[in-house]
């Protein structure tokens, strides 16, 4: 009988809906071919699930480690928890509260964690299974949880809380026992102030029968649990931190407030043993030392060949204002202090054994920061810090930007790792990472994966993604192309100060080639080049690049050349190389005759020699100069293409084309100039202004009369938006209907040191939030506005260079450069590009305007071509060769181009246009430029992120709404596949990082210091449970130390207890059930896997699991028959046999 399956009638329903609509909008197409494309992609190969979670757990609040296992697991004050085992094993959880994690313990060697919530919740998490899931919960009602103490090898639970009483809890059932210890039986009865929350619980090492409580006060009491009194009470008048045994039970040291240590016998409480002050001036009369800051942890580990180690944060003198924190080593008469680059969180002290009654032999210690991880090696001289493997750099300068590439060709990622193996630091412990625990996942993807990131300080990193993991591969300095202002006197002379003036905007990379272009905040861009030679370049290659949009002829710099009046007409095919103005020389003044800045870049080109060692290095850098007083508008969309030699960009004022291999500039022109006479929008004059303003790239216009602090943010805030709402000047219709005046330097081959340095600049940054006002993402996007203002101000939105063909009347496809612009509109350039490589250098690229080719609404994001049969026509490139090797060894290879089907006198149209906008989708026939279907993706809200991408079953468009949809859509019928309402978008963190690659993956900044990666493909979310890693592995609890004969003998040993007969029901009672309530987790199921699958990966496996039980069941009903068959045999023989010796006798036998 053949299934009924509901998605694919509805995808039929969809497809049906979506042919009837493209018909009607473009009736004249012939749809004969459209019918013809059979698309692969189905609803079925689509469900969203997250994979994994990258970088440094974003405020970290506690830490644990399971000594057995070599697990370690950090908590953070959202909620969340890391889990960390060897390289590549790490996992992710959170609660569902989203309260602090105030502190966790191990149920060591046991699988399991138990957290405490700032909410005053607990939770026992079982870390057998690949995600961790929840067990039990247990919230408390009527007190404030402060501390909790787990002993090793015991079910029972210790709970400190807030008003001094201690609650013990069982770990398996999760119910709290009716033991309790009160705080007015803790202290004397004499003393008439309450001792404060609970700060510390401990059992005494040698005797588990003794429990030490520590109060905030300063109080110590020894606990009997047996006789459920105080042995000894310890007073001392500072406040208590923490409190640490000696391994044999006898001592214990106490830090306090004042920055002091006291060491305590057990037996002597009326004083210390001793007093100290770590980091104390100690006065020569004897006096008590100045108080220091609080020592808020101190750990005192045993050796059995030397001195113990006493470890501690904090405590240093009030004078060293500004000093970074330190954690303070004292072994021994030396005492080292070990500066952290950031505020201690936690310490733990990583020791041999796990049993706190033997020697402790501390090898390393594990230091989490606010914003690092740091493992100490204590058995090295100078304690040396272990290498980190984990991906925990990801913030060492906030991320501004970052791409995603998955399916990458397989020598990219070993000969980045060449490069930057080089790059890594020296002086590292040469022991292996002591967390080493967990096993690797099985399963892994066919593919290779590459994440680059941008930061704030000019950086790029490439990232090794494949397989679930995450490893460094090599880091690129852009910054080193400028020369970095040193002091106030440099920085004074600009009229704004930005914090991070070399930050990364938008990156555009081509894998095969390997060539890299990066735009930055000061309106520069940069081409890279791959090599594996070092070489030193001694002048940068620097190109000027003047764009503006004015109506009078402007004013010449002093010194600098006349303006060309003749321009070329657009839609002509002349090449613009005959109608650039003249270029200026470098000796032009940086002020106009108005005494306006002028011809003045952001930032100051290096003038010393730059070594640029193996890897990514400097082609060409293009600088966008001031304008009459005004700085150049940041940049708004990049591409660069290897096998035209060439880089596009644009912002509010217009686009360049440049020729990075000539070093020149083909194309500069405004976007008004573009569509020639067939512009579409009645650009209205505008009145001038009163008075200039700095122009805020990347801001609403509307928020001109804000004050700057609130319209514009420094990049490092996590409001940076690259939302495509930019605004240009607005001018008169004249200004607006004629070229964009340019002025450029050029430099050939022989390029010379600029003669005369500029003060640098630096322009505002403004990565604004264009919906500050309401902080909402719903608001409308339509680009049918009828404000005078928002006409005038089409900004370039995005780039795609293509073999295509973009006029109506060509027959083959020939270089082009598709322009989306903010007002919806797709354009063409056709370019005429020199065939051979000589010819490439020498002659002149052609450039022609073909004019507008399709118009939606909202601003473009991304553009497309697909082939006659739909198939993804892959972009042109030119495969990497190394530049720096010798002319006779270099073997140039040719360039690329997909392949166009010849076209056929019944269908004309032989490629696709896919150019998808905010609001919508449209994919044209080439080059009849019919519209053969469209698509409305959103009304209500916006896109954010588009990006066409190949699936191992077909081709599809991958969407990321504002409202926190995501959607996928086929290609070329457009037909919706997937729609998940996945994230609600509260952060411009996420609108700004989000990215699709191939094959189904996606990645997005979640805070600021990680990467939450997604997949959006069933095949993926099906063998997600095989490629992630398992924390738990079975390992052998370490034998406990041997007593010795003579304290067996005399009972010196350590004394054992059995807590069930003190906190179990019998003995105990029950609590009171007002005081905690019970809840049963969702990790009692071992059906976890079930989060990572949804309904048709449950459909899948329940018929397959019907389909094998069917077959089990056939198989037993055969077995049955073959059975019965077997006992009739037998029953037969029986009967047979009894018959035979029925009669006889004995003896007869």
């Amino acid at each position: 009988m053949k299934k009924f399956n509901i998605r694919k009638v509805l995808d039929g329903l969809t497809a049906a809906s979506s042919s009837s609509s493209a018909a009607a909008a473009s009736p004249h197409s012939g749809n004969r071919e459209n019918d013809m494309i059979q698309e692969t992609l189905q609803s079925e190969h689509f469900q969203l699930c997250k994979t994994v979670r990258h970088g440094f757990p974003y405020q970290p609040s506690s830490m644990a480690f399971d000594p057995v296992q070599k697990i370690l697991a950090i908590g953070t004050q959202n909620g969340a928890l890391r889990l960390f085992g060897r390289a590549g094993v790490e996992c992710y959880c959170q609660h569902e509260s989203g309260s602090a994690v105030i502190q966790l313990e191990f149920l060591v060697n046991e699988g399991a964690l138990v957290s405490a919530l700032a909410d005053d919740s607990i939770h026992l998490w079982n870390l057998r299974q690949k995600l961790p899931a929840i067990l039990h919960s247990l919230k408390f009602n009527r007190e404030r949880i402060t501390f909790c103490h787990l002993p090793f090898q015991s079910k029972w639970l210790y709970v400190g809380t807030e008003r001094g009483n201690i609650h013990i809890v069982n770990v398996e059932s999760f119910t709290l026992s009716g033991y309790v210890i009160m705080w007015n039986k803790a202290i004397e009865l004499s003393s008439k102030t309450h001792p404060g929350p609970v700060v510390h619980i401990s059992d005494n090492p040698m005797d588990e029968g003794k429990l030490l409580i520590g109060f905030e006060c300063g109080i110590v009491v020894l606990w009997d649990l047996k006789s459920k009194k105080a042995d000894y009470r310890y007073n001392y008048d500072e406040a208590i931190h923490s409190v640490a045994w000696h391994h044999e039970g006898k001592q214990f040291v106490c830090s306090h407030s004042d920055g002091t240590l006291t060491t305590w016998n057990v037996r002597a409480p009326a004083k210390p043993a001793q007093i100290i002050t770590p980091h104390g001036k100690q006065p020569k009369d004897g006096k008590k030392p100045e108080p220091c800051k609080p020592i808020l942890k101190v750990e005192y580990k045993t050796t059995r060949a030397g001195d113990p180690f006493m470890i501690l944060c904090g405590g240093l003198s009030y004078d060293t204002v500004g000093r970074r924190a330190c954690l303070t080593v004292m072994h021994g008469k030396s005492t080292a202090v070990l500066e952290m680059d950031y505020p201690i969180v936690d310490f733990l002290t990583l020791c041999e054994t796990p049993y706190p009654n033997d020697f402790q032999e501390p090898y390393a210690v594990v230091v989490l920061l606010e914003k690092d991880l740091v493992v100490i090696d204590l058995a090295q001289i100078g304690y040396p810090i272990f290498e980190n493997p984990y991906p925990l750099s990801i913030h060492e300068s906030p991320v501004t930007c970052c791409e995603y590439f998955a399916d990458c060709p397989a020598e990219v990622i070993p000969a980045l790792y060449s490069v930057g193996s080089r790059q890594k630091r020296q002086g590292f412990s040469k022991k292996e990472w002591p967390i080493s625990g967990g096993n690797w996942g099985q399963g892994t993807l066919s593919f290779s994966e590459i994440i680059i990131t941008g930061h704030a300080d000019g950086s790029i990193k490439f990232w090794d993604a494949s397989a679930l993991m995450l490893q460094v591969l090599y880091k690129l300095k852009t910054a080193k192309v400028f020369d970095k202002p040193r002091g106030k006197e440099e920085k004074s002379s600009t009229e704004i100060v930005d914090e991070d003036p070399f930050a990364i905007q938008i990156l555009s990379w081509c894998p095969e080639s390997r060539v890299l272009c990066v735009a930055g905040v000061s309106a520069h861009v940069i081409v890279y080049r791959f090599s594996k030679q070092e070489v030193t370049t001694e002048v940068v290659q620097l190109l000027e690049v003047r764009m503006q949009c004015e109506l009078n002829e402007v004013e010449s710099p002093e010194g600098g050349g006349e303006q060309a009046s003749a321009v070329s007409t657009p839609g002509t095919s002349s090449s613009p190389q005959t109608s650039l103005p003249q270029s200026h020389p470098s000796t032009s003044s940086n002020n106009s005759s108005d005494g306006l800045r002028d011809n003045v870049p952001c930032l100051k080109v290096r003038s010393s020699p730059l070594k640029q060692s193996p890897g990514c290095q400097v082609e060409l850098l293009i600088q966008l100069v001031w304008v009459s007083g005004e700085p150049p508008q940041q940049i708004t969309s990049l591409a660069v293409n290897s096998a035209y030699g060439l880089v596009a960009f644009g912002n509010g004022s217009g686009l360049a084309v440049v020729d990075y291999l000539q070093k020149t500039l083909l194309l500069n022109v405004s976007t008004a100039e573009l569509y020639g006479s067939t512009d579409p929008h009645h650009r209205q004059p505008r009145s001038p202004r009163k008075t200039r303003q700095l122009s805020a790239g990347l801001c609403d216009g509307n928020d001109a009369s804000a004050a700057p602090e609130e319209r514009c943010k420094s990049p490092t805030s996590a409001k940076i938006s690259r939302k495509i709402n930019m605004i240009a000047d607005q001018k008169d219709e004249r200004r607006l209907r004629r070229y964009c005046s340019l002025h450029v330097k050029k430099q050939q081959s022989s390029v010379k040191e600029t003669k005369k340095k500029r003060a640098a600049s630096f322009r505002e940054t403004s990565f604004c939030d264009p919906h500050a006002r309401d902080n909402s993402f719903s608001r409308s996007r339509s680009s049918s506005v009828t404000s005078i203002d928002r006409e005038s101000r089409e900004v370039i939105s995005s780039f795609y260079f293509c073999d295509s063909l973009s006029k109506k009347s060509e027959t083959v496809a020939v270089p082009s450069l598709w322009v989306g612009t903010s007002l919806g509109s797709m354009l063409a350039i056709a370019l005429t590009v020199p065939s051979t490589p000589d010819q490439r250098m020498q002659q002149p690229v052609g450039v022609s305007f073909c004019g507008p080719v399709v118009r939606l609404k909202g601003a473009i994001l991304r553009m497309a071509q697909l082939d006659a049969s739909g198939t993804l026509l892959p972009h042109v490139y030119e495969s990497w060769y190394e530049p720096n090797a010798p002319e006779e060894e270099r073997e140039r290879p040719r360039r690329r181009r997909p392949t166009s089907p010849p076209s056929s006198q019944e269908s004309p149209d032989c490629q696709y246009a896919v150019v998808c906008s905010e609001k919508q989708a449209k994919v044209v026939a080439m080059p009849s430029q019919n519209c053969v279907y469209e698509h409305n993706i959103t009304e209500t809200s916006f896109v954010l992120r588009a990006d066409v991408v190949t699936m191992t079953a077909g081709v599809g468009i991958s969407c990321f709404c504002a409202n926190g949809h995501i959607m996928t859509l086929s290609l070329p019928s457009l037909r919706p596949l997937l729609d998940v309402n996945y994230l609600p978008l509260t952060d411009m963190r996420i609108a700004r990082t989000f990215c699709f690659s191939n094959q189904g993956q996606a990645l997005y900044l979640t805070s600021p210091t990680e990467i939450q990666r997604i997949t959006y493909s069933q095949e993926t979310c099906d063998n997600l449970q095989e490629m992630l890693g398992e924390l738990f592995t079975p390992v052998e609890t370490p034998e406990a130390p041997n007593r010795g004969f003579f304290k067996g003998l005399f009972g010196g040993g350590a004394q054992s207890l059995d807590r069930e007969d003190l906190f179990g029901e019998v003995a105990a009672g029950k609590a009171s059930r007002s005081l905690a309530q019970h809840i049963p987790g969702p990790g009692g199921m071992e059906g976890m896997k079930g989060a990572a699958s949804g309904v048709v990966g449950e459909l899948a496996r329940a018929r397959i699991a019907l389909d094998e039980r069917g077959q089990k069941l056939g198989e037993l009903e055969e077995r049955t028959a073959a059975m019965m068959a077997s006992a009739d045999s037998f029953s037969k023989h029986a009967h047979d046999m009894m018959l035979k010796y029925k009669d006889k006798k004995w003896y007869q036998l």
